[in-house]
Protein backbone atom coordinates (compact mmCIF):
# COMPACT_ATOMS: atom_id res chain seq x y z
CA UNK A 1 0.00 0.00 0.00
CA UNK A 2 0.65 3.73 -0.41
CA UNK A 3 1.54 5.79 2.76
CA UNK A 4 2.71 9.64 3.40
CA UNK A 5 5.36 10.11 5.81
CA UNK A 6 6.10 13.62 6.89
CA UNK A 7 9.77 13.66 7.62
CA UNK A 8 10.07 17.42 8.80
CA UNK A 9 11.78 20.26 7.64
CA UNK A 10 8.65 20.61 5.59
CA UNK A 11 9.05 17.14 3.44
CA UNK A 12 6.26 14.21 2.97
CA UNK A 13 7.39 11.84 1.03
CA UNK A 14 5.18 8.79 -0.32
CA UNK A 15 6.23 4.99 0.79
CA UNK A 16 5.15 1.74 -0.09
CA UNK A 17 4.43 -0.38 2.91
CA UNK A 18 3.08 -3.60 4.03
CA UNK A 19 -0.52 -3.61 4.85
CA UNK A 20 -0.56 -4.55 8.63
CA UNK A 21 -3.47 -7.57 10.08
CA UNK A 22 -5.22 -5.74 12.60
CA UNK A 23 -4.25 -6.36 16.32
CA UNK A 24 -6.67 -7.69 18.68
CA UNK A 25 -9.10 -4.80 19.29
CA UNK A 26 -8.41 -3.01 16.42
CA UNK A 27 -9.94 -2.79 13.31
CA UNK A 28 -8.46 -1.47 9.68
CA UNK A 29 -9.78 1.08 7.67
CA UNK A 30 -9.68 1.19 3.70
CA UNK A 31 -9.35 5.11 3.75
CA UNK A 32 -11.56 6.51 1.38
CA UNK A 33 -10.45 10.58 2.04
CA UNK A 34 -8.27 12.10 4.12
CA UNK A 35 -9.22 16.01 4.70
CA UNK A 36 -6.05 18.29 5.78
CA UNK A 37 -6.56 20.15 8.97
CA UNK A 38 -4.86 23.47 9.94
CA UNK A 39 -2.95 20.96 12.53
CA UNK A 40 -1.57 19.15 9.58
CA UNK A 41 -0.61 22.13 8.18
CA UNK A 42 1.24 23.23 11.87
CA UNK A 43 2.96 19.82 11.75
CA UNK A 44 3.84 20.82 7.84
CA UNK A 45 5.78 24.08 8.90
CA UNK A 46 7.66 22.33 11.80
CA UNK A 47 5.50 23.75 14.49
CA UNK A 48 4.87 20.55 16.22
CA UNK A 49 8.41 18.61 15.60
CA UNK A 50 8.86 18.46 19.69
CA UNK A 51 5.54 16.35 19.67
CA UNK A 52 5.40 14.00 16.37
CA UNK A 53 7.79 11.12 15.79
CA UNK A 54 9.49 11.45 12.75
CA UNK A 55 9.02 9.81 10.36
CA UNK A 56 5.05 9.74 10.75
CA UNK A 57 2.01 9.46 9.04
CA UNK A 58 -0.25 11.74 10.28
CA UNK A 59 -3.89 13.12 9.22
CA UNK A 60 -7.28 12.14 11.11
CA UNK A 61 -10.30 14.10 9.17
CA UNK A 62 -11.36 10.85 7.31
CA UNK A 63 -14.18 8.57 5.56
CA UNK A 64 -13.58 4.88 5.00
CA UNK A 65 -14.78 1.37 4.85
CA UNK A 66 -13.73 -1.86 7.27
CA UNK A 67 -11.24 -4.03 5.45
CA UNK A 68 -10.60 -6.36 8.49
CA UNK A 69 -11.41 -6.87 11.96
CA UNK A 70 -9.02 -7.89 14.87
CA UNK A 71 -9.60 -10.64 17.22
CA UNK A 72 -12.18 -9.57 19.98
CA UNK A 73 -13.50 -6.74 18.07
CA UNK A 74 -17.55 -6.82 17.46
CA UNK A 75 -20.56 -5.21 15.77
CA UNK A 76 -18.45 -4.10 12.52
CA UNK A 77 -18.29 -6.12 9.27
CA UNK A 78 -15.99 -5.72 6.47
CA UNK A 79 -17.44 -3.52 3.82
CA UNK A 80 -19.54 -1.19 6.13
CA UNK A 81 -18.93 2.53 6.01
CA UNK A 82 -17.27 4.27 9.18
CA UNK A 83 -15.23 7.03 10.53
CA UNK A 84 -13.05 7.78 13.28
CA UNK A 85 -13.00 9.70 16.45
CA UNK A 86 -9.45 10.22 16.95
CA UNK A 87 -8.89 10.71 20.85
CA UNK A 88 -7.29 7.61 22.65
CA UNK A 89 -8.08 7.91 26.08
CA UNK A 90 -6.68 4.38 27.20
CA UNK A 91 -4.91 6.57 29.86
CA UNK A 92 -8.21 8.28 31.59
CA UNK A 93 -8.21 8.70 35.22
CA UNK A 94 -10.21 10.07 37.87
CA UNK A 95 -8.99 13.11 37.99
CA UNK A 96 -10.61 13.43 34.51
CA UNK A 97 -14.08 13.75 36.10
CA UNK A 98 -15.40 12.03 33.23
CA UNK A 99 -14.41 14.09 30.60
CA UNK A 100 -12.24 11.53 28.74
CA UNK A 101 -12.08 14.04 25.17
CA UNK A 102 -9.99 16.50 27.85
CA UNK A 103 -7.90 14.20 30.10
CA UNK A 104 -4.72 14.95 31.03
CA UNK A 105 -3.21 11.89 28.81
CA UNK A 106 -5.46 12.05 25.87
CA UNK A 107 -3.37 10.69 22.77
CA UNK A 108 -4.40 11.97 19.51
CA UNK A 109 -4.62 9.44 16.84
CA UNK A 110 -3.00 10.79 13.91
CA UNK A 111 -0.83 13.30 15.43
CA UNK A 112 0.81 11.31 18.08
CA UNK A 113 0.28 8.13 16.65
CA UNK A 114 -0.15 7.08 13.23
CA UNK A 115 -2.87 8.63 11.02
CA UNK A 116 -5.07 8.38 8.39
CA UNK A 117 -2.84 9.34 5.02
CA UNK A 118 -2.64 5.99 3.86
CA UNK A 119 -4.32 3.28 1.87
CA UNK A 120 -5.16 1.24 5.22
CA UNK A 121 -4.91 2.29 8.88
CA UNK A 122 -5.39 0.01 11.93
CA UNK A 123 -6.79 1.94 14.65
CA UNK A 124 -8.90 0.82 17.98
CA UNK A 125 -12.31 -0.57 17.24
CA UNK A 126 -13.46 2.10 19.94
CA UNK A 127 -12.41 5.27 17.74
CA UNK A 128 -15.25 4.18 15.41
CA UNK A 129 -18.48 5.55 14.13
CA UNK A 130 -21.08 3.50 11.74
CA UNK A 131 -22.25 5.92 8.81
CA UNK A 132 -25.32 5.08 7.02
CA UNK A 133 -24.97 3.62 3.53
CA UNK A 134 -26.07 6.46 1.88
CA UNK A 135 -23.57 8.60 3.64
CA UNK A 136 -21.69 10.15 0.78
CA UNK A 137 -18.13 9.34 2.17
CA UNK A 138 -16.32 12.78 0.62
CA UNK A 139 -18.40 14.16 2.32
CA UNK A 140 -17.85 12.39 5.38
CA UNK A 141 -14.63 13.55 5.30
CA UNK A 142 -15.95 16.44 6.84
CA UNK A 143 -17.19 14.38 10.09
CA UNK A 144 -14.52 15.43 12.20
CA UNK A 145 -13.95 18.75 11.74
CA UNK A 146 -17.88 19.23 11.65
CA UNK A 147 -17.85 18.09 14.81
CA UNK A 148 -16.18 20.31 16.44
CA UNK A 149 -18.72 23.00 15.47
CA UNK A 150 -20.77 21.32 16.78
CA UNK A 151 -19.30 20.97 20.39
CA UNK A 152 -18.38 24.34 20.62
CA UNK A 153 -22.33 25.46 19.88
CA UNK A 154 -23.69 22.96 21.96
CA UNK A 155 -21.33 23.85 25.18
CA UNK A 156 -22.84 27.87 24.23
CA UNK A 157 -26.35 27.01 25.05
CA UNK A 158 -27.60 28.78 21.55
CA UNK A 159 -31.03 28.95 21.76
CA UNK A 160 -33.56 29.37 18.88
CA UNK A 161 -33.71 32.74 18.21
CA UNK A 162 -30.21 34.11 19.67
CA UNK A 163 -27.96 35.98 18.15
CA UNK A 164 -24.48 34.22 17.19
CA UNK A 165 -21.49 36.31 15.67
CA UNK A 166 -18.79 34.25 14.12
CA UNK A 167 -15.55 35.88 14.28
CA UNK A 168 -13.65 34.29 11.50
CA UNK A 169 -14.99 33.03 8.31
CA UNK A 170 -12.58 29.66 7.77
CA UNK A 171 -13.47 26.52 7.50
CA UNK A 172 -13.94 26.13 11.24
CA UNK A 173 -16.16 29.28 11.65
CA UNK A 174 -18.30 28.10 8.62
CA UNK A 175 -19.15 25.32 10.25
CA UNK A 176 -19.98 26.87 13.42
CA UNK A 177 -22.11 29.23 11.47
CA UNK A 178 -23.90 26.46 10.05
CA UNK A 179 -24.45 24.19 13.07
CA UNK A 180 -25.60 27.73 14.79
CA UNK A 181 -27.68 27.92 11.85
CA UNK A 182 -29.32 24.58 12.12
CA UNK A 183 -30.02 25.41 15.78
CA UNK A 184 -32.59 28.30 14.88
CA UNK A 185 -30.11 31.62 15.42
CA UNK A 186 -29.32 34.66 13.33
CA UNK A 187 -25.99 34.17 12.45
CA UNK A 188 -23.50 36.87 11.51
CA UNK A 189 -19.87 36.20 10.21
CA UNK A 190 -17.13 39.02 10.70
CA UNK A 191 -14.32 38.27 8.05
CA UNK A 192 -11.74 40.18 6.19
CA UNK A 193 -10.68 38.03 3.55
CA UNK A 194 -12.14 38.64 -0.32
CA UNK A 195 -12.49 35.09 -0.35
CA UNK A 196 -13.76 33.57 2.37
CA UNK A 197 -16.79 36.43 2.31
CA UNK A 198 -18.04 35.71 -1.37
CA UNK A 199 -18.09 31.78 -0.13
CA UNK A 200 -19.90 32.75 3.28
CA UNK A 201 -22.27 35.09 1.23
CA UNK A 202 -22.91 32.16 -1.41
CA UNK A 203 -23.94 30.10 1.09
CA UNK A 204 -26.85 32.61 1.80
CA UNK A 205 -24.48 34.29 5.54
CA UNK A 206 -24.67 37.57 6.47
CA UNK A 207 -21.23 38.67 6.50
CA UNK A 208 -19.28 41.71 7.83
CA UNK A 209 -16.19 43.20 6.84
CA UNK A 210 -14.96 44.75 10.23
CA UNK A 211 -11.74 46.67 7.88
CA UNK A 212 -14.78 48.15 6.25
CA UNK A 213 -17.92 48.30 8.83
CA UNK A 214 -17.72 48.69 12.59
CA UNK A 215 -18.51 45.51 13.69
CA UNK A 216 -20.02 46.67 16.90
CA UNK A 217 -22.16 49.12 15.96
CA UNK A 218 -23.81 47.32 12.81
CA UNK A 219 -24.58 44.53 15.32
CA UNK A 220 -25.52 46.82 18.10
CA UNK A 221 -27.77 48.28 14.96
CA UNK A 222 -29.30 45.25 13.81
CA UNK A 223 -30.66 44.15 17.24
CA UNK A 224 -31.64 47.62 19.06
CA UNK A 225 -28.61 47.64 21.15
CA UNK A 226 -29.27 44.04 22.40
CA UNK A 227 -25.99 43.19 20.61
CA UNK A 228 -24.50 38.92 21.00
CA UNK A 229 -26.16 36.46 22.75
CA UNK A 230 -23.21 34.81 21.91
CA UNK A 231 -19.66 35.38 19.97
CA UNK A 232 -17.04 32.56 18.70
CA UNK A 233 -13.75 33.34 18.50
CA UNK A 234 -12.24 31.30 15.76
CA UNK A 235 -10.22 33.38 14.38
CA UNK A 236 -7.29 33.69 16.81
CA UNK A 237 -6.11 37.08 16.59
CA UNK A 238 -5.77 39.84 18.73
CA UNK A 239 -8.38 41.91 16.82
CA UNK A 240 -11.02 39.14 17.42
CA UNK A 241 -10.00 39.19 21.28
CA UNK A 242 -10.69 43.17 21.41
CA UNK A 243 -14.21 42.78 19.63
CA UNK A 244 -15.44 39.90 21.52
CA UNK A 245 -16.00 41.48 24.65
CA UNK A 246 -17.21 44.97 22.94
CA UNK A 247 -19.79 42.90 20.70
CA UNK A 248 -21.32 40.56 23.18
CA UNK A 249 -24.27 41.29 25.18
CA UNK A 250 -24.86 41.55 28.83
CA UNK A 251 -24.84 38.19 30.46
CA UNK A 252 -23.07 36.59 26.52
CA UNK A 253 -21.38 33.64 26.34
CA UNK A 254 -18.10 34.03 24.78
CA UNK A 255 -16.47 30.86 23.49
CA UNK A 256 -13.24 30.12 22.45
CA UNK A 257 -12.51 28.12 19.57
CA UNK A 258 -9.24 29.11 18.28
CA UNK A 259 -6.19 28.18 19.98
CA UNK A 260 -4.25 31.07 21.16
CA UNK A 261 -0.74 29.37 21.84
CA UNK A 262 0.81 32.57 23.72
CA UNK A 263 -0.55 34.53 26.46
CA UNK A 264 -2.58 37.88 25.18
CA UNK A 265 -4.29 40.64 26.68
CA UNK A 266 -8.07 40.47 27.31
CA UNK A 267 -10.13 43.11 28.29
CA UNK A 268 -11.47 41.75 31.90
CA UNK A 269 -13.46 44.55 32.71
CA UNK A 270 -16.10 44.13 30.22
CA UNK A 271 -16.68 40.36 31.96
CA UNK A 272 -17.11 42.45 34.92
CA UNK A 273 -19.28 45.04 33.40
CA UNK A 274 -21.51 43.09 31.33
CA UNK A 275 -21.62 39.87 33.43
CA UNK A 276 -19.81 38.24 30.34
CA UNK A 277 -18.98 34.35 30.35
CA UNK A 278 -16.12 32.76 28.57
CA UNK A 279 -16.13 29.22 27.67
CA UNK A 280 -13.54 26.86 26.76
CA UNK A 281 -14.43 24.28 24.04
CA UNK A 282 -12.07 21.71 22.80
CA UNK A 283 -12.43 18.78 20.52
CA UNK A 284 -15.91 16.88 20.88
CA UNK A 285 -17.50 14.17 22.97
CA UNK A 286 -19.25 11.41 20.83
CA UNK A 287 -22.70 12.93 20.85
CA UNK A 288 -21.19 15.83 18.87
CA UNK A 289 -19.71 13.05 16.22
CA UNK A 290 -23.27 11.76 16.17
CA UNK A 291 -24.91 15.35 15.45
CA UNK A 292 -21.88 15.69 12.92
CA UNK A 293 -22.89 12.21 11.28
CA UNK A 294 -26.91 13.01 11.13
CA UNK A 295 -26.00 16.16 9.73
CA UNK A 296 -23.52 15.09 6.64
CA UNK A 297 -26.20 12.45 5.77
CA UNK A 298 -29.29 14.47 5.52
CA UNK A 299 -26.54 17.09 3.70
CA UNK A 300 -29.42 20.25 4.28
CA UNK A 301 -27.10 22.96 4.64
CA UNK A 302 -24.39 23.06 1.71
CA UNK A 303 -21.37 20.84 2.90
CA UNK A 304 -20.57 19.91 -0.29
CA UNK A 305 -19.23 23.48 -1.07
Amino acid sequence: MKASLYEGNQTFTVVEKEIEAPAAGEVRIKVAYCGVCGTDVHIYHGMMDKRVSIPVTIGHEMSGTVDAVGEGVEGFRVGEKITVRPLDNRGETPADKGHSHIAKALKFIGIDSPGAMQQYWNVPAFTLHKLKEETDLKLAALIEPLSVACHDVRMSKLKKGEVAVVLGGGPIGLLVAMVAKSKGARVIISEVNDARIKMAEDMGFEVVNPVITDLVAYVDQQTEGGLADVVFEVAGVQASLDVMTEVAGIRGRIVMVAIHGEKKPVDLFKFFWKELELIGARVYEKEDYEESIQLITENKYNFDK
